[in-house]
């Protein structure tokens, strides 16, 4: 015992020894005592022993300091580094799987039908200059020949015409300011000298005016719809021998839209019964002295009904409820209306939309920019999804010549699987990718907004996107570019007025010079509420058939 005690309490070299025995004398305990008790080895026994009475105390120490911690001897702290490798390889090829079958399915869908090869085409021929257009007015214009070459060669006698060998050319007449004289009949009953009858005044803007209607209803169209100011139109004016004061030209404008005033206030009420109304809002600059800069960026929503009739509404500011007496906001709008509306993803909308009987209808085309922002920063993963829209594009070109019954049973049979696989495509791609990529931003609104963005295919009568009031957004904004303000706010309740007269004209096909000339001078007499029917552009193109034209929206 005086041995093992003193082994035990041995000094560092004695330690040293110990670590010697460890390391040299490997196997089970037992049979290594056992072994050196048969061979008389006592002293090796003794430091044997005191080596697994060192080895036990260090383990108790730690045990103990564990428990004093609040650990339990046999809790896992960690996971070590080639377990969660492992882990992560598996979540990887999970998720690699699951974006690889999302791929394979959006690339099927999206996969363009295979095209039937066309006919042979015959050989080319010579390229036909395509002949003038019949409904244009033909003018003789005789070419003599030269006097020098008039007489025969061969005897000197004069020749005679004995035909013309005609070529048109297509030409144009100078426009010509001219002085109309209009002469008013008056009659009179000669036998009895009764009571004198005189014929009505000619067509002007005003009854006291001396501008006819076709002249303003010109000047109004280049301001409006080719953003020419009144400046240049004078000068244009100039050279055809008229000098019209800017303050007459101004004058002629405001009181054409004060006459037009009662039909835009039919359009109003029109758009609002439409079965499907579409609305996009953008900026007009307004001089306002009141405001810091002199200039307040105020706004015109355009509300199209139905694809055929547009009014505009002005607001003195962006918000989405008007700020001055008698404005109407987008809201304010909205809570008129009931039923299937289309507008941008805004947070101007959302209380609107809450609501049961006003169903909300997304731009398709706000959803593909997103993919178009996300393939410009060098994602060329977005390219997948824009082949799907490409091709739900190509499909809608195919269905604007069908009736709505068909064009609805299209969007079902081909349109409607592509744009599933899309969602599903998004979805997919949402789980595993980081958050403020513009691909996560392009996935997050479709699957956000995808019940809204999928009516389309429900009914044939739904437009897939806003494109079309984006596109009459171009005559404000070549206002804007050349007249930079409007005036006042009259000035740009005036501009909403005459964007909403030729916005409809555009969209039904309809000339707006031949419709505002007959049209204005009628307002100007005077015309009771049930009149106005008859002077809208639909009505007023059915009864002059020789005024339309192809739509330009």
């Amino acid at each position: 015992m005086r041995k093992l005690a003193a082994a035990v309490s041995g000094s560092s070299d004695s330690t040293r020894d110990v670590k010697r025995t460890e390391s040299a004398q490997r196997g089970p305990v037992l049979e290594m005592l056992r072994g050196l008790l048969t061979q008389g080895l006592h002293d090796e026994v003794v430091r044997l022993v005191a080596q697994l009475l060192l080895r036990n105390g260090e383990l108790e120490k730690k045990l103990a300091k564990r428990r004093l911690d609040g650990v339990h001897p046999n809790e896992a702290e960690g996971v070590s580094s080639d377990q969660l490798e492992l882990f992560l390889r598996a979540i990887q090829q999970e998720a690699h799987e699951a974006l690889q079958q999302a791929n394979e399915k959006l690339e099927h869908a999206a996969q363009a039908p295979e095209k039937v090869l066309p006919a042979p085409k015959p050989p080319k021929q010579p390229s036909v200059r395509r002949p003038p257009p019949d409904n244009l007015r033909r003018v003789e214009n005789v070419i003599r020949v030269p006097d020098e070459q008039r007489a025969c060669p061969a005897c000197g006698k004069e020749r005679k015409c004995i035909d013309h060998d005609p070529t048109q050319v297509i030409e144009l007449i100078p426009a010509e300011v001219i002085v109309r004289i209009d002469q008013r009949e008056v009659l009179v009953c000669e036998p009895c000298e009764g009571e004198l009858e005189r014929a009505p005044l000619g067509d002007k803007v005003i009854s006291g005016g001396i501008y006819g209607s076709t002249l303003v209803s010109t000047m109004f169209v280049r301001k409006y719809d080719h953003g020419m100011t009144l400046h240049r139109q004078r000068e244009e004016l100039l050279r055809l021998g008229l000098d019209m004061p800017s303050a007459s030209a101004s004058d002629q404008i405001t009181w054409i839209t004060d006459l037009l005033c009662p039909l835009w206030h039919e359009l109003q009420s029109s758009v609002l019964i439409a079965r499907v109304m579409q609305l996009d809002p953008t900026s007009l600059p307004v001089r306002d002295k009141e405001h810091g800069f002199g200039i307040q960026l105020g706004s015109l929503c355009a509300y199209v009904g139905d694809q055929e009739l547009v009014v505009y509404l002005y607001a003195s500011t962006g918000r989405k409820n008007g700020q001055r007496v008698g404005e109407v906001g987008p809201e304010d709008f909205l809570a008129m209306r009931s039923g299937l509306t289309m507008a941008d993803a805004s947070n101007a909308f959302d209380k609107s939309f809450l609501r049961s009987d006003l169903i909300e209808l997304a731009c398709n085309m706000h959803a593909r920019r997103y993919f178009i922002k996300a393939l410009d920063s060098g994602d060329t993963r977005a390219a997948l999804p824009l082949a799907a829209y490409k091709r739900i594009y190509d499909i809608e070109e195919q269905a604007a010549k069908l009736s709505e019954t068909e064009r609805t049973q299209l969007r079902q049979s081909k349109s409607k699987p592509i744009y599933e696989e899309l969602l599903a495509w998004c979805q997919v791609h949402k789980l595993h990718e980081p958050p403020k990529t513009p691909l996560a931003a392009a996935c997050s609104y479709i699957i956000n907004h995808h019940v809204a963005l999928m009516r389309f295919l429900d009914e044939g009568f739904i437009p897939i996107d806003n494109g079309l009031v984006e596109r009459l957004h171009r005559r404000p904004a070549i206002g804007r570019r050349n007249f930079l303000f409007v005036g006042s706010h009259a000035g740009g309740e005036r501009a909403a007025i005459a964007y909403s007269i030729l916005g409809t004209c555009r969209l039904i096909g309809l000339n707006p010079v031949a419709y505002l000339s007959d049209i204005v001078p009628t307002l100007a007499r005077g015309v009771e509420h049930h009149d106005l029917a008859g002077l809208m552009p639909k009505a007023w193109k059915l009864a002059h058939p020789e005024a339309a034209m192809a739509p330009l929206a």
